[in-house]
């Protein structure tokens, strides 16, 4: 069995991504690591950050993005399955450059991959999520974030990229059947230091609508809000991302008291969605209510 890893990847390094923890908190059980490289800024060394790995499974695809693509993130799905086209596996592991994997978790998934190969009906894996939110103590396990979403597919059989990158079909937009991991990504999308996640959020609204010159508030730096009002952490962190973890910078710069601004309020920060959550987290273990379900479920994998 031969597992691959796939992502693609632009301005990691000026916009914070964690891309060289990412691609390193799977390295252990892949055979080879494709990333569909974009042309980055001057001043961006994400290049340099992948090749200090010293892996001879990465495997770099340089790319310019197509600005045409930009429209609704499709970009992003392109670039995806430009890597993906690359893979040689059974299996194709995909991470965006804010997910990675924590060590405990590999065997589980390798043994997972292995069991379901001669399974030809699996199409792949969906994996949990931890979506951390202003630093690495707070996540947001509430309604509206993702609580589990495909990042194993079986190779070569017709799977692709789906939307903005954040999912996958196959054939003429079928949904495919997966196998439920109790296994997480750890999802650090939320977690830069305030001025970083402004100019990231001003980036991808405007690859995804050309949102940025008039959508944006007059603030210089992100506002993450109360964050005595997020929920605290209390597992531990990938190993990999240990250094990431202690060269935090920005921590006297979020607030832990309430908060007058004039902008938008957040999900989480709703009280529609905090009364879901109750209901969700009390009475349904976390499942997740009225929520878009992007495959078909074929059992759970057990530890």
């Amino acid at each position: 069995m031969k597992i691959s890893g796939f992502t693609f990847v632009r301005n990691a390094q000026k916009l914070y991504f964690p891309i060289k923890e990412a691609i390193a908190s799977i390295l252990p059980i892949v055979d080879e690591f494709v990333v569909a490289l974009g042309k980055s800024d001057d001043d961006d060394f994400t290049e340099q950050e992948i090749l200090s790995l010293s892996s001879d499974k990465i495997k770099i695809i340089h790319r310019i993005w197509d600005e045409r693509l930009y429209k609704n993130g499709k970009i992003f799905a392109h670039e995806t399955n430009i890597a993906l086209s690359a893979c040689t596996g059974d299996w194709c592991f995909y991470l965006q450059a804010d997910e990675v994997i924590h060590e405990q978790d590999l065997k589980l998934i390798k043994e997972a991959c292995l069991f379901y190969l001669p399974q030809n009906e699996i199409d792949g894996f969906t994996l949990k999520y931890y979506h951390f939110f202003g630093d690495y103590y707070h996540y947001l396990p509430f309604h509206g974030w993702c609580r589990s979403e495909i990042r194993i597919i079986r190779n070569h059989t017709n799977i692709y990229s789906y939307n903005d990158a954040n999912t996958f079909r196959k054939n003429n937009n079928q949904k495919l059947s997966i196998i439920e991991l109790p296994a997480y990504v750890y999802h650090y999308g939320y977690v830069r230091p305030p001025h970083v996640m402004k100019q990231k959020k001003i980036v991808q609204d405007n690859i995804h609508a050309g949102l940025a010159s008039h959508q944006h508030d007059h603030y210089d730096s992100f506002c993450y809000g109360n964050m005595s009002k997020v929920p605290i952490f209390k597992g531990t962190h990938p190993s990999v991302m240990n250094t990431r973890i202690m060269q935090m910078s920005w921590a006297n710069e979020l607030s832990f008291k309430p908060i007058k601004l004039n902008r938008h309020k957040m999900k989480h920060e709703q009280l529609k969605y905090k009364i879901i959550t109750w209901i969700e987290n009390t009475f349904f273990n976390g499942k997740q209510l009225f929520g878009y379900k992007n495959w078909i479920s074929k059992g759970k994998f057990k530890k």
